[in-house]
């Protein structure tokens, strides 16, 4: 999707976004299943210089904020970065793109990307960006979604519902539907990549690949999210990758 369009749908979301984001318990998608996964690879960040790529409404700075680190944040969309700023007035937020940092090189201790990278085709370039304004052994989480779970398609066999994986190595633009409230919906775009290549900008990058899980929902998710509980506690929608600059 190009980074135009991926603005301009943001743009139109953001408020519902942050509002799904942050009612009571949160959203399942998000804090339920993806983020305790990313949060956990994160480890202790007290003290630490951490860049939030692709950083939304701020919900993962003020987390991570509360738990001690000096965060600064980027996004591609103006009107999420607005709402960032007012639920964190005391970190630096800018609007930008992930593959043209404008930050200093070897700046950060870790660079966080959650659920944002996917929608770029190209990696090398963040990956270059990422390695330059990383420290000497500087860290680099980000999360995707499962490259399996992304090509799974529903089925109807004999009036039964079956999950099959199709053209999982064709890599290319995928499209599923959101809803943004009031009846409506949005098409959101993304790119899907296998395991092998996700692995080989990593290794051609100059990283090294640390750590890796696949999301397990939160178990009081069983009582709040029952569905989808049942659901991703078969299959893993989510993963993250922990990866080191060499």
């Amino acid at each position: 999707m190009k980074e135009i369009e991926v603005r301009k749908k943001y743009n139109i979301i953001a408020k519902r976004y942050h509002k799904l984001r942050t009612r009571g318990q949160g959203w399942f998608y998000n804090e339920m299943l993806e983020m305790p996964t990313t949060l956990k690879l994160l480890g202790n960040v007290k003290g630490k210089k951490i860049l939030d790529l692709g950083c939304g409404t701020g919900i993962y700075a003020k987390i991570l904020t509360k738990k001690g680190a000096k965060i600064k944040g980027i996004d591609i969309s103006e009107e999420m970065i607005k709402i960032a700023k007012k639920e964190n007035p005391k970190v630096e937020f800018k609007v930008g793109n992930m593959d043209n940092l404008p930050y200093k090189n070897k700046e950060f201790d870790i660079i966080l990307a959650a659920l944002s990278i996917n929608y770029l085709k190209e990696w090398y370039g963040v990956f270059k960006e990422v390695r330059r304004v990383l420290k000497n052994k500087g860290m680099f989480v980000f999360s995707t979604s499962n490259p399996v779970i992304e090509v799974i398609k529903k089925r109807m066999y004999k009036g039964k519902k079956f999950r099959i994986v199709e053209d999982y190595f064709k890599e290319c633009l995928l499209k599923e539907k959101w809803f943004i409230g009031s009846g409506k919906k949005i098409t959101m775009s993304f790119y899907h990549k296998t395991y092998g290549t996700i692995i080989k900008t990593i290794v051609k990058s100059g990283f090294e690949l640390i750590d890796y899980e696949d999301a397990y929902p939160l178990k009081k998710a069983k009582k709040l999210f029952p569905k989808d509980y049942k659901l991703w506690t078969n299959m893993p929608y989510f993963c993250t990758w922990k990866v080191k600059v060499k």
